[in-house]
């Protein structure tokens, strides 16, 4: 199967927009398209948060936190801490260049935009020129059913620290949100789909479970990419949810999750040269390579590997 020169790239998460980043440096904004989860996004102190479409976007602009893993460099905490000095809410720590990001946005929703066109224009002000896209322009929201019943997600995300212990999630929403047009478009003449590092349940299944995706995406080759490494997760709590789900964590756990529940959807599958050893009990196409992305080399080069395993794929 030859190399595909128009990509969609699903992301979520920081992981995500790590290979994201690898990916927009070797091509060019017209071979890819970023489709990013809103299941995380929440109102929270008036304002419109969207942490998987920041993330993505930071990365991008390398102007991502590279000590925090989230947020953005150069960060100050004067707002968030003057307001827990106050008695306000401040188990969500927005730092104060982060504000004005989420300041701008609501202020372009208020306007009228839509989650798309408020992204695209903050985007181009951050000197981004690769097509970030939001899943859906229609709200879904991930909610996380625990120990301490159900929990929006980042409630159980950030304010519980991911400690409860989960037995399933729902997103809600999904049964109105419809897929977002310019999404729908670019599909019709895509020839490559990668799954970027994410969390299957709760970055990768808000995408995909938009209504329509999983039919538009059913003709072209689809890649995904282990966000389990030798038993654990790089970043996040894919790795604990899974042992509270009772699926192994395991990267073979992953590749048959997707199976199972969306048998139409991977072509191939990309696991971490540590799990090498486990390559031939996968019943699809893999192949294991260095997925840890510590530097922007790191990045690159699984970009680079993930284009190049579709040449290897069966047609």
């Amino acid at each position: 199967m030859p190399r595909p020169n128009k990509i969609l790239a699903i992301t979520g998460g920081v992981g995500g927009a790590k290979l994201a980043l690898g990916l927009a440096k070797i091509l060019d904004p017209e071979q890819i398209l970023f489709a990013v989860n809103v299941g995380d996004d929440f109102e929270h102190l008036g304002l419109h948060i969207s942490p998987d479409i920041d993330s993505l976007t930071y990365a991008l602009a390398e102007q991502n936190n590279q000590e925090l893993g989230w947020g953005r460099a150069g960060e100050t905490w004067q707002f968030i801490e003057t307001l827990g000095s106050l008695g306000g809410e401040d188990w969500f720590r927005l730092g104060d260049k982060d504000l004005a990001l989420h300041m701008r946005r609501r202020q372009l929703l208020d306007a009228g935009a839509t989650l798309s066109q408020a992204t695209a224009t903050i985007c181009q002000h951050m000197g981004i020129q690769h097509s970030v896209v939001p899943i859906s322009d229609d709200p879904i929201r991930t909610e996380v059913h625990s120990e301490q019943g159900d929990l929006a997600f980042q409630h159980y995300f950030v304010r519980e620290r991911c400690e409860p212990a989960v037995s399933g999630f729902s997103f809600k929403g999904m049964e109105t949100a419809g897929l977002n047009p310019v999404i729908g478009t670019y599909l019709q003449d895509c020839d490559g789909i990668i799954i970027c590092p994410s969390n299957p349940f709760v970055s990768v299944a808000p995408v995909i479970e938009v209504a329509g995706f999983l039919e538009a995406a059913a003709h072209i080759p689809t890649v995904a990419v282990s966000p389990i490494v030798a038993g654990t997760a790089i970043k996040g709590p894919a790795a604990k949810m899974m042992q509270e789900l009772n699926i192994p964590a395991t990267a073979l756990a992953v590749a048959q999750h997707y199976q199972n529940r969306y048998p139409t959807l991977l072509n191939g599958f990309v696991i971490d040269e540590t799990d090498r050893h486990s390559l031939n009990e996968f019943n699809l196409p893999s192949v294991a390579t260095q997925s840890v992305m510590r530097s922007l080399d790191d990045r690159i080069a699984l970009a680079q590997r993930c284009l190049a395993f579709f040449d290897e794929l069966p047609a």
